[in-house]
C-alpha cells in the first residue's frame, strides 16, 4: 500500500534542501537534487539493515528495527513514486507531436 504525498511533505522537504549551502549540495540543479536524494535513499536502507542486524544479534531493540524499516519502507515508495512520474513525464513528452 503506497503512501500518498503531501504538498506539505513535499514543500518541507525542498524548502530544507534548498535551505543548504551550494558547496555542501555538490552543485545546483535538478540532477544533483535527484543524486542526494538518491544517496540518502540508499542511506536509509543501509541503516535499516544495520538496525536489523543489530537486533538480530542481540544488542539492538525490536523497535529500532520497526522504525528504521518503516522509514526505508517510506523512502522505497517514494523513489517509486517519483520514478513513475519521471517515465510518465518522459512519455508524455515522447508523444507530442513535432
Amino acid at each position: 500500500m503506497a503512501l500518498p504525498l503531501t504538498a506539505a511533505g513535499v514543500a518541507s522537504a525542498y524548502r530544507a534542501a534548498d535551505a543548504l549551502p551550494q558547496a555542501a549540495t555538490g552543485g545546483a540543479g535538478f540532477g544533483a537534487a535527484l543524486t542526494r536524494a538518491m544517496e540518502q535513499a540508499v542511506d536509509v536502507g543501509r541503516q535499516a539493515d544495520a538496525a536489523s542486524t543489530a537486533a538480530l544479534t542481540g544488542q539492538g531493540s525490536v523497535t529500532d528495527v520497526v522504525l528504521a524499516v518503516g522509514r526505508a519502507e517510506l523512502t522505497l515508495q517514494t523513489a517509486v513514486a517519483v520514478r513513475d512520474r519521471v517515465v510518465a513525464a518522459y512519455q508524455d513528452v515522447m508523444r507530442m507531436p513535432i
